[in-house]
């Protein structure tokens, strides 16, 4: 049987000693081609890729920084005012206003509303009564402050203009606050109530009286005064008889 002779055309399989040789030619163009690349992404793209790396950095170092500085700032400003309550406990008015002057300014929100709050508080304690609710309107009405000091500000306008006001007036003001759970629920429901006997309503009065003074949110002082006064109105709020007339003993 005859040979089938090879086809001219079929490739002649190179010794493994140039294969190997050719593979190592063929990885040194392809390192060089891609640090040839590298080197020309770093002429064209080097500086734009820096200025980038360089921001990030700035810019974390930047946001570290105002962190640590906000923190610092708001333990100062907590300093500065317990300063100031210290100084007013003690009966240094004038100082008092003095050293929180600079929070109501620039102090962060919490503390330019609390420090507002207190400054009202004074002129009311000092029998400025007109610039007393006039300093809690604006508070009332500046919607840059926190809710709760708005709250506040809007039951001490109230509370300093309760006899020039019609009954209804105070309680539709005040009702929103005037609920369990709410923030000042004690004292606006104590005005609320208040306003209720004005317009004769005892039932209605009463039952808020009891609320009050079952609410363990609310403070004693207030909780005892409302239990009485619903008391006189014939409504019961005693929850423990026992340990109400123990509290109530010890005034």
């Amino acid at each position: 049987m005859a040979l089938t002779p090879k086809s001219p055309t079929a490739p002649v399989p190179a010794n493994s000693k140039d294969t190997a040789a050719q593979d190592t030619f063929l990885r040194e163009v392809d390192d060089a081609l891609r640090e040839d690349q590298l080197r020309g992404l770093v002429r064209t793209r080097g500086v734009p890729i820096a200025a980038a790396v360089i921001a990030g950095l700035v810019g974390l170092a930047g946001y570290l920084w105002y962190a640590e500085h906000q923190k610092a700032q708001i333990g100062s400003q907590s300093e500065t005012f317990t300063m100031a309550l210290d100084q007013l406990q003690a009966g240094r008015t004038e100082t008092a206003t003095q050293t929180m002057a600079p929070l109501a300014k620039d102090g962060n929100v919490g503390y330019r509303a609390a420090v507002r709050l207190v400054q009202a508080g004074i002129a009311q304690q000092q029998n400025k009564d007109a610039d007393a609710a006039k300093a809690y309107a604006e508070i009332a009405a500046d919607t840059a402050l926190p809710g709760p000091y708005r709250d506040l500000a809007v039951v001490r306008e109230v509370a300093i203009n309760f006899d020039k006001l019609a009954p209804q007036v105070v309680i539709d003001r005040l009702r929103p606050f005037a609920v369990p759970g709410k923030p000042w629920f004690g004292s606006a429901g104590e005005l609320v109530a208040q306003a209720y006997l004005k317009q004769g309503k005892t039932e209605a009065a009463g039952a808020l009286l009891a609320s009050i003074a079952k609410d363990k949110t609310v403070p004693d002082s207030l909780r005892r005064r409302s239990r009485q006064l619903a008391g006189q109105l014939g409504v019961d709020a005693v929850e423990d008889p026992v340990a109400a007339a123990r509290g109530d003993a010890g005034q």
